[in-house]
């Protein structure tokens, strides 16, 4: 939606800080406002909230942001590695460790250049006053190879206190079902970027030890099940068969010898739906939708969503509400259709409420409260 637009739909300025949507919005399960935080983002790509209220931000181009007091800080934070950002590649997730109020470490994706081509990075760093300290490099999903596509990288931690990066197959699917390459798969590693003794290729010839899953083709959301523990990823598909997941220690996802999507000329990949010792997804998008982002809501600021996942839907122009029966999926809603283009990221906050960050050059920070 053009800018101008997008400010009428959103309503008048009610301060400088915030603007406040006047229109009410209406799901099957909520009633809802959309306030927008800020709009001077340029291609924001994640979002993570500190201890202390504020809120972090990454932008593609290599920027790391502080939302605090209501505003957008004009100052971005120094100390972020440099980027290669071309086509798809930047700077990209953005997540604290565990520990994060005793040690400040927080955690980087990125997608770095060198010789042979750009490579999916992650790096840690102490989050210190005005930027980051000690920045260490832990991780590239070698080999590197020319190409800028699908590049989409996720951070997440999970209970256990190990940590999850995402690594997309660089537009070369073949790689994704090779064990000896890092495109195409979901790693696990402890919080220094070593291997964990009990990652399920530890040992084994020729196989990469990070890895965790496998077959995948631009995963772009990565989430915790409140309860369960348990982490569900979504991924673009080429033209169809976007996917939704539960992750499986050593599962293969089947791409691209399982997809329901074919190439963008429409040519076919395979007539494969489903094969045996591959993992079927919980939900397949036909045509595709282009999730990013990925959270379950468990706040109670909007009780009628409690349970309900969500993702940005980047070629769908929404934000998607699923509901489940436990592991399955049931139904799913589209929000803000045509009305908040371009969901990059969706987090819950620690105030219950909901925030959504959108991918353009005037991109925003915005919150969903209950009407």
């Amino acid at each position: 939606m053009h800018r101008r637009l997008l400010l009428t739909a959103l309503g008048t300025v009610a301060a400088p800080a915030v603007l406040r949507a006047q229109d009410t919005y209406r799901s099957a399960k909520a009633g809802f406002r959309l306030v927008a935080l800020a709009r001077d983002l340029e291609q924001p790509w994640s979002i993570a909230f500190l201890p202390d209220g504020r809120l972090l931000i990454t932008e593609r181009p290599g920027r790391l942001r502080v939302f605090a007091g209501g505003r957008l800080e004009r100052t971005p934070l120094g100390g972020v590695p440099k980027v290669y950002a071309r086509g798809q590649a930047g700077l990209l997730d953005v997540c604290l460790h565990p520990g994060f109020a005793q040690n400040r470490l927080l955690y980087l994706s990125y997608i770095s250049d060198g010789p042979g081509g750009p490579v999916t990075a992650a790096a840690r760093a102490e989050l210190g006053e005005g930027g980051l300290r000690n920045l260490t490099p832990f991780f590239e999903a070698l080999p590197r190879r020319p190409g800028n596509a699908n590049l989409g990288s996720r951070l997440l931690f999970d209970r256990a206190g190990f940590l999850y990066v995402t690594c997309g197959d660089r537009f070369q699917m073949q790689q994704a079902q090779d064990l000896g390459d890092l495109a195409g798969k979901i790693v696990r590693l402890k919080d220094d970027g070593s291997v964990p003794p009990d990652n399920p290729f530890v040992g084994r010839t020729g196989v990469r030890p990070e890895i965790f899953t496998w077959g995948h083709r631009n995963p772009q959301g990565l989430t915790l099940h409140p309860e369960s523990g348990r982490i569900w990823e979504v991924e673009h598909g080429p033209k169809g068969g976007d996917e939704l997941n539960i992750l499986k220690a050593g599962a293969n996802y089947g791409w691209p010898r399982v997809t329901y999507g074919v190439n963008y000329d429409g040519s076919k990949i395979t007539d494969n739906r489903s094969l045996p010792g591959m993992e079927d997804a919980l939900r397949t998008w036909v045509p595709s939708i282009s999730p990013c982002g990925l959270s379950f809501y468990s706040g109670d600021k909007l009780p009628g969503w409690k349970g309900s996942l969500f993702t940005g839907a980047l070629s769908a122009n929404a934000l998607f509400r699923l509901e489940l029966d436990g592991e399955r999926y049931r139904t799913e809603e589209r929000l803000l259709e045509d009305r908040l283009p371009n969901i990059r990221d969706v987090r819950q906050g620690p105030d219950g409420l909901i925030y959504l960050v959108t991918r353009s050059d005037e991109g925003g920070l915005f919150r969903l409260e209950p009407a």
